[in-house]
């Protein structure tokens, strides 16, 4: 939809206010090796003031021809065209161009998760844009003011929407729940003014503030009839809008394309955490680079996820989630002094396990994994093994019940009670023949033959001091592949 308003007398140029709006809440964003942007050292912003003096060479379009181009672009809101808006598309595509092909990369991770929140609130896609606006989509932005992440909302409004604000977490830094909040918001604003135009203006400026710029104007209630009425930064909003609306649409048109990352965005995977971790534990038991983790998951401001006082979303790149599972203890001990202060540890509530926070008592029952057909669920799975689907959520750290086959589940069953004594002497038998069977003379070293159902985790649980993670490292395995008949060294 397209309107072509008559040239105003009024903020010809980009406004100031909202240059100070980009430099407050946008910081640079620069590409950097291994990570998705690098927070800013300065106050370099997406838009500045406008100056005809420094775009004098380069060769404008028509306006016959950026009507048209508007024209074609699917939207809801409605796409004026006038000199204010011009100047915002000369401002992106002309004088920050540089950014732009910042934006234009980053657009690939932001834009899809972002899409996916509008479409589930049934919104209109074209809102996407708001977060390049208000944050040149930085999750790490922070205004002057206090205005926080992607969608730069404030402490309360965060709060009033269901982020969570505490000294280790700010949910508001969470691309993906600051979206859902940013929804609720949009949604709520548009049953006020029922006009698109007018529900952008709100974001910025507050529904109080466009419902007195209404009854200033008369009861007027179009976006350009108000404008006057306005607060200057949000004079600026809409038309700014509409210009990086048209700028990443028609990079192309003006020789702009995307300036991608160093290293590539891995397909990630959430888990859910119930234990105290640093991303640092995790990144080095894995060997994932930091940067990557902290990147993948702005909300943790130190770093540290709290997962003792309430379940913690971790995003990851989806190929190191089964070994996040495997390797989960070791991850946990790793360096625990070191990452975990001791004002933050605390020791393991009861009920817990060593599963990562099941509630159901893994005591007396075997761990096995159960590889996903095509076919399954999870309620036909914990039919299988005469278990609860919550318990294979917490045991496995799923956040909704979408399996995909191919991937493997830890399952706890339970041990028949009449053979369960007899199965631990025979256990502590074999390991103890086998131990001697292999055993090097002279040293401390002994060899494990590795049975069918045997994991490195069960493996470790059967020698005193000993991990996972060790065996790995004893026996040189990058992976926690094992296969029954591999003779693996253990030390005691």
């Amino acid at each position: 939809m397209l309107a072509v308003v008559p040239y105003v007398l009024w903020a010809q140029e980009p406004s100031e206010t909202v240059d100070s709006l980009f430099t407050e809440n946008a910081d640079s964003i620069m590409i950097k090796q291994g990570g998705l942007m690098l927070p800013a050292t300065g106050n370099d912003s997406m838009i500045v003031e406008y100056a005809n003096d420094e775009i004098s060479f380069v060769k404008e379009l028509h306006d016959s021809i950026y009507i048209e181009r508007l024209k074609k672009l699917p939207s809801l809101v409605n796409l004026t065209y006038n000199n204010v808006v011009r100047n915002y598309i000369h401002a992106y595509s002309i004088r920050r161009k540089d950014k732009l092909e910042v934006l234009l990369g980053l657009q690939e991770y932001y834009f899809p998760m972002i899409e996916d929140v509008l479409d589930a609130y049934g919104l209109p896609l074209e809102l996407k844009y708001m977060a390049v606006i208000e944050s040149a989509l930085n999750p790490r932005a922070v205004s002057r003011a206090g205005a926080t992440g992607l969608w730069q909302f404030m402490l309360g409004t965060g709060r009033m929407y269901k982020l969570n604000v505490n000294t280790f977490v700010d949910e508001r830094r969470d691309p993906y729940l600051a979206s859902h909040a940013a929804a609720k918001y949009l949604q709520d604003l548009y049953a006020t003014f029922n006009d698109w135009v007018l529900v952008i203006a709100a974001y910025n400026c507050g529904a109080g503030n466009v419902n007195k710029a209404i009854k200033r104007s008369g009861g007027k209630t179009s976006y350009w009839d108000i404008y006057p009425y306005l607060p200057r930064e949000t004079r600026g909003y809409v038309p700014a809008f509409i210009g990086a609306m048209y700028a990443m649409n028609y990079h192309k048109e003006h020789n702009i394309f995307p300036r991608y990352l160093d290293t590539p965005l891995p397909v990630t995977d959430t888990i859910i955490v119930r234990r105290n971790v640093n991303l640092a534990q995790i990144s080095e038991v894995l060997n994932i680079p930091l940067q990557q983790l902290n990147d993948l998951n702005p909300q943790y401001r130190r770093g540290i996820l709290p997962g003792y006082s309430s379940s913690c979303i971790l995003r990851m790149p989806e190929t190191y989630t089964t070994q996040f599972i495997d390797l989960q203890d070791s991850i946990y001990r790793y360096k625990a002094d070191v990452y975990l202060s001791n004002s933050f540890k605390a020791m393991e509530p009861a009920g817990r396990s060593s599963s990562g926070g099941a509630t159901v008592n893994v005591a007396g029952r075997d761990r096995i994994y159960h590889t996903i057909r095509s076919g399954e669920n999870l309620g036909s799975i914990a039919t299988k093994y005469g278990v609860s689907v919550n318990s294979l959520k917490e045991w496995n750290d799923l956040y909704t019940s979408r399996i995909v086959a191919g991937k493997k589940l830890v399952i706890y069953v339970k041990k028949p009670a009449a053979t369960t004594a007899a199965k631990k002497a025979k256990a502590v038998t074999t390991t103890a023949s086998t131990a001697t069977q292999y055993a090097n003379a002279g040293t401390n070293e002994v060899y494990y033959t590795v049975k069918s159902g045997d994991t490195l985790w069960s493996i470790a649980q059967q020698y005193q001091g000993v991990s996972d993670k060790d065996i790995m490292q004893w026996n040189n395995l990058s992976k926690a592949n094992i296969q029954p008949g591999m003779k693996l060294k253990i030390k005691q």
